[in-house]
């Protein structure tokens, strides 16, 4: 199964890693990243963050990432899952998984596939501070983590 979600609900991650698995008796390993809100960025308090796409090129654009992934390391499975509008600190961001008959390839396409999603995938992200609103730009340790896939 390989599949991608945007939505504004939070996630389950024991739900969505049983359902990626799910039938397969060729997987071996499962391997999850969950990326979250923190209270502080850049040296500031963060209050919120509201997260925006382009509905419909996002979903693409995370399916692409998915497909080179299960080229790249002979993955079984991935499922994508990121949310969009208002969070707060602690709040579940996104959730990467991956299915594959071994742990390397779960590992390594777990990461690959958050590098390329950090860098790629259309989201717009917006902070709230004590300074005020500001929007959040692409860092420069997410396209060197990006370079290495290279």
């Amino acid at each position: 199964m390989f599949s991608v979600c945007i939505q504004t609900g939070d996630f389950d991650v024991s739900t969505e890693l049983a359902a990626l698995r799910a039938g397969n008796a060729r997987v071996g390993a499962a391997c999850a990243f969950v990326g979250l809100v923190r209270e502080h960025n850049e040296g500031d308090a963060v209050s919120s963050m509201e997260l925006e796409h382009y509905p419909g090129m996002t979903e693409k654009s995370i399916a692409a990432i998915i497909e080179r992934a299960r080229e790249r390391f002979g993955i079984d499975g991935a499922r994508v899952i990121h949310r969009v509008g208002l969070l707060q600190p602690t709040d579940q961001i996104v959730l990467v998984a991956v299915t594959s008959a071994h742990r390397g390839a779960s590992f390594q396409a777990c990461e690959f596939i958050m590098d390329y999603l950090k860098s790629e995938a259309p989201f717009w992200k917006k902070e709230q501070t004590p300074q005020g609103a500001r929007w959040v730009d692409a860092r420069t340790s997410d396209e060197l983590a990006l370079a290495r896939w290279e």
